[in-house]
């Protein structure tokens, strides 16, 4: 990262709006929040960038405001990637250790992933990305981790995130108009999860559902593995735009009726109750029971709440989810929503903020279903981060490798090393002859 003083920056371009986040870890783990903005968004349908000048100027508006805030130069951003056009597959990739070697290291994992990335997919796609599930050493299976076992076979079940090229160059052309560079593209649920759900959750079996304005993201989660990513083209608009049409009114005012006084089960919204909305260019006023409302989002959401299970059940963890639902996303924040998706589907249901893993000394309008995605994006900022810091701390004994002869208590025991030396560097050199082979190279 060039962001001074290990500062992380996102963006989430949603289809509402568009939200600018820079932030940094503090010294307990934990993320602070610096500065964010939102701008609302016009140039975005159902995830997707239609109309690349509109969003661009959202972006820089966001952008700038985020700069001021947080004092913050930006250089590069996380950004979220959504749309109808994600889907997930399932793949299995195994790997046969040389002769010299019997430990497995973390380039072993990453030979693993690189060979994942060559699976073919249709013209016009791309792998957003490869996420292991758990790993099999010598037909041992259930391993989390197997970075330092013994062993001379390698197995991974990963999760394959794709997504169309021409939708992330979109994407990326619009950050880089701004100035910025795209760090790295992060499936808005899966940044979501990051932010919304804690490690018990994970490992006991949940399903995130992140509702949007233009798109119901899903995440399924059991025993610490992602098992299913899911992008529904159905958000809080499609509501929007059925109370419009349900009550011959206008955008605005269906948006507003929405928020103020919508609720998601009809049967329990007041009969005697009723909103009255000016009429259009001084024509008579409109009278909306809030009942009749109530029925025009319940019928809705239903049907987001229906293809959301049709998601959880090819995922195959619909009967091991014993810690449920979580709801987060603006759609999220609709009064008896909960009510209803767990009259729906039977399972257990909370409403998720982004708070897991928030410093207290963060902005407070941040923690907001609706800003759970944003979160999110930062949080994987931090944990690339963490994971390339560890990865340089690792590495870097091995471009050193000398014997020092005052670390050992006898003669016997230098002479043992000296000679087992000889192997150990020759798997060194086999290994970064490798590298630099890829890379188009030469050890020579």
């Amino acid at each position: 990262m060039r962001q001074e003083s290990k500062h992380i920056a996102a963006i989430d371009i949603g289809t509402t709006k568009i939200v600018a986040i820079v932030g940094k870890q503090n010294e307990n783990g934990k993320l602070e929040v610096l500065g964010m903005s939102k701008t609302p968004s016009t140039g975005v349908k159902r995830g997707v960038v239609l109309n690349i000048e509109e969003t661009v100027n959202a972006i820089k508006t966001s952008v700038e405001e985020v700069k001021k805030q947080s004092g913050v130069t930006l250089h590069d951003v996380y950004v979220g990637i959504a749309g109808q056009h994600i889907k997930s597959v399932k793949n299995r990739g195994y790997l046969n250790l040389g002769p010299n070697r019997d430990e497995i290291t973390k380039s072993d994992i990453d030979a693993l992933i690189a060979d994942m990335q060559k699976i073919p997919i249709d013209l016009g796609e791309e792998i957003i990305h490869v996420l292991p599930q758990n790993y099999i050493v010598d037909h041992e299976t259930g391993v989390k981790n197997p970075i330092g076992m013994s062993g001379r076979r390698l197995e991974a079940n990963f999760h394959i995130v794709i997504g169309e090229i021409a939708s992330a160059k979109n994407i990326e052309k619009c950050v880089n108009r701004v100035g910025l560079k795209v760090n790295q593209l992060i499936l808005e649920p899966i940044a979501s999860s990051a932010a919304v759900l804690t490690d018990d959750e994970k490992e006991a079996g949940v399903a995130l559902v992140d509702i949007g304005g233009g798109t119901t993201d899903v995440a399924v989660y059991y025993d610490d593995a992602i098992r299913h990513t899911a992008v529904i083209p159905f958000g809080g608009n499609v509501v929007t735009m059925d109370i419009k049409e349900g009550c011959s009114i206008l955008t605005r005012q269906a948006e507003a009726l929405k928020t103020q006084f919508g609720m998601a089960l009809g049967d329990i919204a007041p009969e005697d109750k009723v909103v009255t909305i000016p009429g259009i260019s001084g024509r008579e006023p409109k009278e909306i029971s809030f009942k009749s409302l109530a029925y025009i989002i319940q019928s809705r959401m239903e049907e987001i709440i229906d293809a959301v299970m049709f998601e959880i059940e090819n995922s195959d963890c619909l009967e091991k989810l014993s810690a449920g639902i979580v709801l987060t996303g603006g759609g999220a924040m609709l009064k008896h929503l909960a009510q209803l998706v767990k009259f729906r589907t039977g399972l257990d249901v909370r409403l998720g903020y982004p708070n897991e893993y928030l410093a207290s000394n963060s902005l407070d309008e941040i923690n907001q279903p609706m800003y759970s995605t944003s979160v999110g994006l930062l949080l994987k900022g931090v944990e690339n981060q963490r994971e390339g810091m560890k990865y340089e701390k690792t590495e870097e004994p091995l471009k050193k490798e000398t014997l020092v002869e005052d670390e050992f208590e006898d003669d016997d025991e230098m002479e043992d090393r000296r000679q087992g030396s000889g192997k150990l560097f020759d798997a060194i050199k086999k290994g970064f002859s490798t590298i630099f082979e890829e890379k188009g190279a030469s050890m020579d």
